[in-house]
């Protein structure tokens, strides 16, 4: 899917509480909550990632450091200062230290939706309000809670997690599960990230992904810009064009499900039409694959067991994307300005928000149209 480089934002609410179980403001709390498995998991894990970090400075000066990890953490370096020069991004101490956490991912995070609905289920909790996730830093924690809710008839996806966030209230480190990618995703991802500190919403997932995806969109395209070739330019322009085809067929798919279960149709025949409904979606991958070989990077996110969890995430990161990209072109691409509208519009009614947020949807397209 468009975000491999999924992220946690689930480590919020466990910054918020560590800070306050440490002040022992939630110790009456926690002693009848029934989250206190999960707290007390989450809590221990953060502090494990806490604990195994390390300036990245000194592990660079380090002459006895793993020198591709040095030369990885020169160029994070780089991304870091411009996120901060260029885009506006907050000046701080994330990413400017390193944790090798000893596993390929940091969390695991939980989606699940009703058999037949693509409505995620969500989470509550304490100060931050709800998401549509529930992440665990044990896989085996996160797989049991998993066969938990596919027992009560969920559809459930289980996703493994490479960055960790605790939007700013804490020094997020870069982690060994940034290792190996490519310098476009590093920078996807920290842009992403540090975007979340700068605008936050509780209780509203798809405008805090939607927002910090187009930050991350925005600001891969100037990095390449400022320090790429020709033809780095050139390979970003058709991977994020790729991306957006990629999720327009989703998309498709995902409204015609929607569209089901809406329907009179019995318990029944909604099953029969949902399954032929992802095999048609499995059938048009693998005919724009035949057409266009470069596409085969979806390979992994096809070889799924496809359910409504796993096509409902996808729009959590895109649906509300035009949008954001209309109201930076409203503002002359100048970040500043655009971050202190996105703030301000954080701030109305949800219902408010939306309508806005739509009322810049649709002027994107009509730009659109006017451009072709």
């Amino acid at each position: 899917m468009p975000h491999n480089l999924s992220e946690n934002k689930v480590p919020l609410r466990i910054a918020r509480t560590i800070k306050l179980v440490i002040a022992g403001g939630l110790a009456i709390w926690l002693s009848s909550c029934a989250n206190i498995p999960y707290y007390a998991q989450a809590i221990s894990g953060h502090f494990e990632v806490m604990h195994r970090s390390q300036p990245i400075r000194k592990i660079i000066a380090d002459p006895d450091a793993d020198p591709q990890l040095k030369l990885t953490l020169r160029k994070i370096v780089q991304i870091r200062e411009f996120a901060s020069r260029e885009l506006k991004l907050p000046d701080n101490l994330s990413y400017t230290s390193y944790a090798d956490l000893q596993r390929p991912y940091v969390v695991w995070n939980v989606f699940a939706s009703p058999e037949l609905s693509l409505k995620l289920k969500k989470w509550c909790f304490v100060e931050v309000g709800c998401v549509n996730y529930r992440g665990f830093f044990s896989q085996d924690k996160a797989e049991r809670y998993a066969e938990a809710l596919k027992k009560k008839g969920y559809d459930v996806h289980v996703s493994g997690i490479r960055a960790y966030s605790t939007l700013g209230w804490f020094s997020d480190p870069v982690l060994n599960t940034f290792l190996g990618y490519s310098e476009a995703n590093l920078a996807r991802l920290m842009f992403h990230e540090l975007a979340h500190q700068v605008v936050y919403v509780p209780d509203d997932s798809v405008f805090n992904e939607s927002f910090a995806t187009a930050v991350e969109h925005e600001g891969v395209r100037r990095w390449y810009k400022s320090t790429g070739t020709a033809f780095e330019q050139a390979a970003l322009s058709a991977r994020q064009e790729r991306e957006t085809v990629f999720v327009e067929m989703v998309l498709r798919h995902r409204q015609r499900l929607r569209q089901l279960f809406q329907s009179d149709l019995s318990d029944t025949e909604k099953r029969v039409l949902k399954a032929r409904i992802f095999d048609d979606l499995r059938a048009e991958f693998l005919q724009l694959k035949a057409e266009k070989s470069e596409f085969s990077v979806y390979d992994q996110w096809f070889a799924q067991n496809l359910n409504n969890a796993i096509v409902a995430t996808v729009s959590i990161y895109t649906q509300l994307l035009p949008a954001f990209e209309a109201i930076l072109q409203q503002h002359d691409e100048d970040m500043g300005k655009f971050f202190t509208a996105v703030a301000k519009l954080s701030k109305l009614p949800k219902n408010e928000r939306n309508l806005v947020l739509q009322q810049a949807i649709e002027s994107n397209r009509k730009l659109r149209v006017a451009e072709q």
